[in-house]
């Protein structure tokens, strides 16, 4: 029977998937990481009380990319080069989706629109994150090789989504509510695409690695194909919803010290 947790522990019981796996997510964190350290510098006046707080965000997305490294070099394994259409972060940026790396590699200081661009492509890109994060707790959560790595990602991911709510919420109450509403709508529906056909695009990845038989394949894609139906439909409303989180002031302070992950 085809489950998420029976995929995954497919995935994870074979070095070739596993390395790939790692090696996607890894990337995405890291670019993660450096998107956000360059916008906490290029943070304009008005948000200036922000900096420390997307700085939090990049240094947790850095940490994510050292732990994945980690979890290959455990199996020594090492990194591979990530097929260029699984590269999520990357196709987000091509579909207009955050700030543009030009603007990020510039020294001109953002906007108080830039600012809004960047939280509400966080929120709606940290919702997907969560939701995988909270899925891999609960199936691999207790596992005894990355257990631990799936706990502490999870955490994150959903105090960056808590941050993301409420800093949202802050400027909805300052009088940008409508072009909030507007550019989350915009993250939503690009990502929910976008989503899908990196999810097809790992799935062949790993049914080629695997050996999956055409049929299982098929059933595969069909439901990748049937969760964007959903989600194109009426599921893409989760991610622009705005509610006041239990974890308030989420990324507050400094990152907390922890050993490296190994």
């Amino acid at each position: 029977m085809l489950s998420a947790k029976s995929l995954f522990q497919e995935i994870l019981d074979n070095d070739a998937s596993f390395q790939l796996f790692c090696s996607i997510a890894a990337s995405g964190e890291s670019q993660g990481g450096w998107e956000n350290g360059r916008i906490a510098v290029l943070v304009p006046r008005s948000a200036h009380a922000l900096a420390p707080k997307i700085a939090r965000h990049g240094a947790d997305e850095d940490k994510h990319g050292r732990i994945f490294n980690a979890l290959m070099r455990k199996r020594g394994l090492r990194p591979v080069d990530v097929p260029p259409e699984t590269d999520y972060t990357m196709l987000l940026e091509r579909h207009g989706i955050g700030l543009a790396h030009e603007k990020l590699t510039a020294d001109q200081p953002l906007t108080a629109h830039d600012v809004i661009t960047y939280l509400a492509h966080s929120r709606v890109t940290e919702q997907r994150a969560s939701e995988q994060m909270e899925l891999l707790r609960r199936n691999f959560g207790d596992h005894p090789d990355v257990g631990r790595a799936v706990r502490m990602i999870a955490h994150d991911e959903d105090n960056h989504l808590a941050y993301c709510h409420e800093e949202l919420l802050r400027l909805a109450r300052a009088g940008h509510g409508p072009s909030i509403q507007r550019v989350l709508r915009e993250c939503a529906l690009t990502e929910i695409r976008v989503y899908r056909d990196v999810s097809l695009a790992v799935m062949s990845h790993m049914g080629r690695i695997l050996g999956w038989p055409r049929a299982k394949a098929a059933v595969l894609a069909a439901g990748i194909h049937a969760l964007y139906a959903y989600e194109r439909l009426v599921g893409w409303r989760r991610m622009v919803s705005l509610t006041m989180p239990e974890r308030r002031d989420a990324l507050g302070g400094p990152a907390p010290a922890a050993a490296e992950f190994a």
